[in-house]
């Protein structure tokens, strides 16, 4: 397991923040007692930032027509919806809900061609709110496979998440699990599937992305 490199200011932030507040309180005179306390307290702190900007080590199977999980996280909407921006048509939506405590890298969740890749200004209300994946802060990518089927997955930020970044651009060919963006702090995933795909997870499940086989496309 690594550190994402989104996380490097924020940790070197978080350590030069540690030293000056302990630091202080030497000056101050404060006693070892509380010191240690201080310092037990902020290391702790730095563990759980760097957990959140851990990117795992995962294998990837990578066959024609399926479609993996492009984050970890909590399965939270499976149903038909109209899609109004991209497709103009109905698909399945299946969101994933990202915690503090997951992984907030975001991976391809098959190999091809990137299509459409739109950052979107927005606002930021709560991930689980079904608005938040129209009205939120967002981007939505669309990969084509080489059999010309598209899927569209959805970066979106919530009420904590602040800042998403993606790395990839139209006509961009990528591997099925290539890493293509991140959302600090929080937030979900809208994959958007054709109505005829074979979904594998339910709601509530747990999934990890490049790793849980998320559906299967037809055709």
């Amino acid at each position: 397991m690594k550190l994402h490199r989104e996380g490097y200011s924020i940790l070197f932030s978080v350590i030069l923040m540690s030293v000056a507040a302990v630091t202080g309180l030497k000056l101050l005179g404060a006693p070892i007692c509380i010191l240690y306390i201080a310092s037990v307290i902020l290391a702790i702190i730095f563990f759980l930032f760097a957990q959140f900007f851990r990117v795992p080590k995962r294998s990837i199977t990578d066959e024609l027509g399926q479609i993996t999980c492009p984050s970890d996280g909590k399965v939270v909407v499976i149903e038909k919806v109209h899609e109004p921006e991209y497709f103009k048509d109905d698909r399945i939506q299946v969101s994933i809900f990202m915690s503090p405590l997951n992984v907030h890298v975001q991976w391809t969740p098959m190999a091809g061609l990137i299509r459409y890749a739109v950052y979107h200004a927005g606002k930021y209300l709560v991930a689980w709110r079904p608005k938040s994946s129209t009205e939120n802060e967002r981007t939505t990518l669309v990969v084509e496979d080489s059999m010309g089927r598209e899927v569209m997955f959805r970066q979106i930020a919530g009420a904590v998440a602040r800042r998403i970044k993606f790395y990839i651009s139209p006509g961009d060919m990528v591997k099925a699990g290539d890493e293509v963006g991140f959302i600090k702090f929080g937030s979900r995933i809208d994959v958007f599937l054709p109505l005829d795909a074979d979904i594998h997870v339910n709601l509530e499940d747990k999934v990890k992305g490049r790793e849980t086989h998320l559906a299967t496309l037809k055709g």
